[in-house]
């Protein structure tokens, strides 16, 4: 299974936010740093924020931080939210596009629908304070800041 970039950036924005202190980096200084485009982050930052997960503040001063929702937020559920409740494989067929003559009787999908629980089950337990711990606290502070 491949995530989403913008699944993917989201949790590298959660765990950034997590190890920064005292700073509130701003979406661009955040940009900057994942090496990601402007509008990109600005998008993804928009949903942490809507979900609760982080502040944003404008002006001298103002910047992104991690609420302590965000700190807890549970990485199985962070994943699904982003990836959305879409199935592996589209057997159903896509708009244009004919269905699977195989759908009615067919294992795989059951099968990979179980492995796409199981692997957001596994990430259900762990937070982005757990994802942030030592070793990767310290990594992550070296990620360079344009600040």
């Amino acid at each position: 299974m491949r995530l989403l970039r913008s699944t993917d950036l989201a949790l590298r924005v959660l765990m950034r936010l997590a190890v920064a202190g005292d700073t509130n980096p701003t979406t661009r200084d955040v940009a900057a740093a994942m090496d990601v485009p402007y509008t990109h982050a600005a998008k993804v930052v928009a949903e942490l924020r809507h979900m609760g997960l982080l502040t944003a503040r404008r002006g001298r001063g103002g910047g992104l931080s991690l609420t302590e929702t965000g700190r807890e937020a549970s990485v199985g559920g962070l994943v699904r939210a982003f990836e959305g409740e879409g199935e592996v494989v589209d057997c159903d067929g896509a708009v244009g596009t004919a269905p699977c003559p195989l759908r009615s009787d067919c294992r795989l999908r059951g099968a990979l629908r179980r492995a796409q629980e199981a692997f957001y089950a596994s990430l259900d337990p762990l937070t982005v304070a757990d994802l942030t711990a030592d070793p990767t606290g310290p990594l992550l502070l070296g990620v360079p800041s344009v600040r």
